[in-house]
């Protein structure tokens, strides 16, 4: 069996390269990496070149035709595009339609929550206009959200032994009652879901969820202690005190929208609201909205389970995906 042609965009970023480590683990693909010119010098996209990747430079910008004679060949088309690219999709899928591309997975890798709705409202939006397209193309598509990171997902400790791996500190925070549970995957898993997803037949023109484990800010605080040996002095806030927060991220992205401090704290702020008040990020949410389950269709797929993520991370072995 020919192994299935993919381009990757977005591989240096984290989401990215969990994808291109996925697929690499997998075995059944053949990869090439799609870099803009802007990228081409980057240290990053040369170590990745050094390492025998094919380098595809491309324009998002540029002429479409351009794009088509650069995709032309590929069966999939695979995008880990950065939170401020989103819309370049556009362009990108309908160079993917004239080049006959089989699949086109666009950047979803987020957390479960409707279509419009106001919570993840910055990055929902563009994401959402982006899939509206690639149905009006009857471009073959398939979307994937994998909740919220496990790199994202812990708190810290009084002694600040796992501070090195977090770019919260501090992240004492319980949300409401804390016992809203949330689909959580490890950074890591991403590409080993994906791999699996990818090439599915009864994952076309579908949305599917990942999860590696499925916790409340209760159980994931309870762990903690437990594994650790120390007492975490619990903040709470409560559902206003969530929707002033992100009104104040509104406002300040508002002022400042190329600043990616400010884009990232409305993210954090939003996905508060989704995962916290709303209650989206759930099997039920997902489930509700139409998306099959990475869990059920791979059973003998083991992902991390969040307790092992954590030791690793009282090991010191764990990494800042921010740092």
């Amino acid at each position: 069996m020919s192994p299935v042609k993919v381009l990757l965009l977005g591989a240096t970023g984290h989401t990215g390269r969990s994808i291109l480590d996925g697929l690499t683990e997998n075995g059944n693909y053949s990869i090439e990496l799609f870099v803009r010119p802007s990228s081409v010098e980057k240290p990053a996209v040369k170590d990745l070149a050094q390492n025998g990747l094919p380098i595809r430079v491309g324009d998002l910008d540029g002429p479409v035709e351009d794009l088509v004679y650069l995709l032309s060949g590929f069966d999939l088309v695979i995008s880990a595009i950065d939170a401020l690219s989103q819309l370049a999709q556009i362009t990108l899928a309908k160079a993917a339609k004239e080049a006959g591309v089989g699949r086109f997975i666009p950047c979803g890798f987020t957390i479960v929550c409707p279509p419009g709705c106001y919570a993840v409202a910055r990055s929902g939006k563009t994401k959402e206009e982006v899939y509206q397209y690639l149905k009006e193309l009857r471009l073959p598509f398939t979307i994937i959200d994998v909740g919220y990171w496990y790199q994202l997902s812990f708190p810290t400790l009084p002694s600040g032994r796992v501070d090195y791996a977090t770019p919260l500190v501090p992240n004492v925070t319980i949300h409401n009652d804390g016992l809203a549970t949330n689909l959580l995957t490890d950074l890591r898993d991403i590409g080993r879901f994906v791999a699996r997803i990818a090439t599915d037949n009864r994952t076309l023109n579908q949305y599917v969820y990942t999860y590696g484990d499925l916790l409340s800010e209760m159980e994931i605080f309870g762990m903690m202690e437990e594994i650790s040996g120390e007492k975490i002095e619990r903040r709470s806030v409560s559902t206003q005190e969530i929707e002033s927060a992100m009104q104040r991220a509104q406002d300040a992205y508002s002022v400042d929208s190329k600043s990616m401090g400010n884009l990232f704290a409305l993210y954090v702020a939003q996905y508060n609201y989704s995962k916290y008040v709303r209650c989206d990020n759930t099997p039920q949410g997902a489930e509700a909205l139409g998306y099959l389950s990475a869990r059920e269709l791979y059973p003998e797929f083991q992902p991390t389970k969040f307790v092992d993520f954590l030791k690793e991370v009282l090991d010191g072995k764990g990494v800042n995906p921010y740092a």
